[in-house]
């Protein structure tokens, strides 16, 4: 199965790039915290798989629904059945790139525009966030933090929990690359 998933990024990003300009982190960590009245909810993964095309700028996500880890188990069962619904909708994927040209071989931290189709629950929505990455002699680290708003995604809220989960979710990435 990962070699399934990695297949997806590498043929994703390789439409006219040779594949030593695909860099993969196998173990991306995506997390999302939602802060509301009566409860905040966090949630973190490190099975998401991506991809960095170096020569393209494109950038993929893809994140298995169900492995997302919750402080309560109750959480982590309502989340998946109630509203990701991830029997039916099992992975949220990105797909983007990079506006600014970078040099990768020149080491440090630079701040860069990504900007792609976010798709979650069966749902895609173009969004455009800030990302830092951080090159150094070994690899490449990205960092991501943008929000969600859930009925974007057609993720329905019922009333009676409404004050449980916020409308709007911070969501977090994070990944390395290794040269």
């Amino acid at each position: 199965m990962k070699k399934l998933i990695v297949w997806f990024f590498v043929l994703f990003l390789c439409r006219q790039v040779a594949a030593q300009d695909i860099l993969v982190d196998k173990a991306s960590r995506v997390s999302f915290f939602s802060e509301a009245p009566l409860e905040n909810i966090a949630a973190v993964t490190s099975k998401a798989v991506s991809a960095l095309g170096i020569t393209t700028y494109e950038v993929a996500f893809k994140v298995p629904v169900t492995s997302f880890e919750f402080e309560k188990q109750l959480m982590r069962e309502h989340f998946n059945e109630n509203y990701l619904e991830s029997e039916k909708y099992p992975y949220a994927t990105f797909g983007g790139k990079i506006n600014e040209q970078i040099d990768w071989n020149v080491g440090g931290i630079q701040q860069v525009t990504v900007v792609g189709n976010l798709d979650i629950h069966g749902v895609k929505r173009r969004y455009t966030t800030q990302a830092t990455l951080e090159v150094t002699d070994t690899a490449i680290h990205a960092h991501a933090k943008f929000n969600v708003k859930l009925t974007d995604h057609g993720i329905k809220i019922p009333r009676v929990v409404v004050k449980n989960i916020a409308e709007e979710v911070e969501v977090e990435v994070s990944a390395t690359y290794p040269k």
